[in-house]
């Protein structure tokens, strides 16, 4: 649901060029398209899941709009540039390293856990990718939030948009959604929260939408309004 969420989220131009870090099996790639033309790159460090997003993209016929590069996000500004992206989108681990279960299957252990970058180095990822005035989009925990907020601001992010996501009306948030503005100006929009069920215990309207679109078949999202 995070990646699902994350692609609803991020502002995203009509044409452009946006960059999915930390990309996994491509899924916000592949859902990014149905939203803009803009070209899309994805960069993900491990080879099975980067062979993954590249059959998923294949599958989809969607080869000439995502590339995916197989690599360590810390150095890929040295092979693409630097500020050359209009959107860069990041679902990154959420645990630092050495925390949570040591034992789990390595490859569900990098996915999760800091160990090819720390939260630091992915935002300084970002920083280097995006163009001044660009826009940095990334979900993860609100118990890191505020040190998310200094980290962003450290690399001259500018918080512009911030939603929290409870599971229910009464329970605390677990995800938070953040974008913020490379060189921007201080001022911070709190978005309403999104509750994900109701007291049915079913998906409320909004995540319908989300995941199925309207009732006309129109995928939600599609205007671009990155709300």
């Amino acid at each position: 649901m995070d990646a699902v969420l994350l692609a609803r989220f991020a502002a995203v131009p009509p044409r452009g060029k946006i960059l999915d870090l930390c990309s996994g099996n491509g899924v916000i790639p592949l859902l990014l398209t149905t939203r803009t033309k803009a070209a899309i790159d994805a960069v993900e460090i491990q080879p099975r899941l980067a062979d993954m997003a590249r059959r998923s993209i294949a599958a989809n016929e969607l080869e000439d709009r995502i590339a995916v590069y197989e690599g360590d996000l810390r150095d890929f500004h040295k092979k693409i540039g630097q500020g050359i992206y209009d959107v860069v989108t990041v679902n990154p681990p959420y645990m630092p390293a050495g925390t949570g279960d040591q034992n789990e299957n390595e490859h569900f252990a990098m996915a999760r856990h800091e160990r090819n970058g720390t939260l630091n180095d992915i935002v300084a990822a970002c920083a280097r990718l995006v163009r001044t005035g660009g826009r940095v989009a990334m979900v993860h925990r609100p118990s890191r939030l505020v040190e998310i907020l200094e980290t962003m601001r450290k690399w001259k992010l500018e918080p512009k948009r911030m939603r929290f996501v409870h599971p229910s009306s009464d329970s605390e948030a677990n995800m938070v959604l953040i974008e913020a503005a490379r060189d921007g100006k201080p001022e911070l929009r709190m978005l309403p929260p999104l509750i994900v069920y109701n007291e049915q215990r079913v998906y409320n309207e909004e995540l319908m939408q989300i995941y199925y679109g309207d009732r006309t078949g129109k995928p939600a999202g599609t205007e671009g309004d990155g709300q």
